[in-house]
């Protein structure tokens, strides 16, 4: 079982390596920026051919989503063309592509949990440009996986759980938005669901939805936040009205997870189970040194 990981360094790839390293997996390479460059195709070309892998799991992606509003072109460059270029690649050198997908090609105008064959109409660029990424890999390659997930935070990179324990300890009142409803997702156990996919040796091509387990808004999400750090600072619920961006969110985007849970056997922990965990990492992590 040879994987490559490209995107390697951002949050999920670093998540994939530390359970990669858990699971002691060998036969799995997290390439540098430059020679897993997904934009620039013939260094890419030159990393297949090194590797040969039989797997590709592709974190990379342009996710700064207000940023993307003003930054169309190179947010388009590497949301679809890149995940075209190594589906193109894959499909070359006869490996599975993993891609990694947002809740964001959705409106959020639905009410019921969003499976997977729904309407896809997405009301941002990021949004655009990542289901353009999933028809073109789809266009050219059928021996695809990608999952569609949401709310990703970590103890690695820039994420709501570390933004929210940051402003607690700085601030005695936050006010957080209430009104948009979606799923939390724990970046371990995404990257423990996408390793679980390849090593069930399964064929089930297609597209996924992965999430935490439960339904929460960002509002409920801080909360959950500063009661299991520990944290005392007094919160404020207000409607997306009260706290514009320069990209519209969706409303509703909890996503419906029976195919994925069904097809790979997998059990997904419940959000606030896999926060505490999260959050114990982080006080590991931030313990002072002697």
């Amino acid at each position: 079982m040879d994987i490559l990981v490209l995107g390697a360094s951002g949050q999920l790839g670093s998540c994939i390596k530390k359970v990669a390293s858990q699971k002691q997996l060998a036969s799995i390479s997290f390439p540098d920026e430059t020679a897993g460059n997904i934009l620039d195709y013939i260094a890419l070309e030159k990393l297949f051919v090194a590797e040969q892998p039989k797997f590709v799991i592709n974190c990379a992606a342009y996710t700064a989503v207000d940023k993307a509003e003003d930054d169309v072109e190179l947010c388009g460059q590497i949301n679809r063309d890149g995940a075209k270029n190594i589906a193109l690649l894959c499909q070359a050198y006869h490996a599975v592509m993993v891609h990694v997908s947002t809740d964001f090609v959705f409106g959020g105008q639905s009410v019921n949990l969003l499976k997977e064959e729904d309407i896809a109409e997405p009301i941002n660029i990021y949004g655009v440009t990542k289901l353009a990424g999933e028809k073109d890999i789809a266009a050219v390659l059928s021996a695809h996986y990608i999952l569609r997930t949401s709310w990703l935070y970590s103890e690695y990179g820039n994420n709501f759980v570390k933004t929210m324990l940051k402003l607690g300890a700085e601030r005695e009142e936050l006010n957080i938005i209430a009104d948009q409803i979606g799923t939390p997702t724990y970046a371990i156990d995404l990257a423990n669901a996408i390793l679980a996919i390849i090593e069930s040796g399964k064929t089930a091509y297609g597209v996924y939805h992965y999430s935490n387990e439960g339904v929460t808004s960002w509002y409920d999400f801080a909360q959950g936040i500063f009661e299991l750090s520990h944290t005392k600072v007094r919160l404020f619920p207000i409607p997306t009205s009260k706290y514009p961006t320069k990209a519209v969110r969706p409303k509703f985007s909890v996503m419906d997870k029976t195919k994925i849970k069904e097809t790979f056997d997998l059990e997904i922990p419940y959000w606030r189970d896999s926060l505490l965990a999260c959050i114990n990492q982080l006080a590991l992590i931030n313990v002072p040194q002697n």
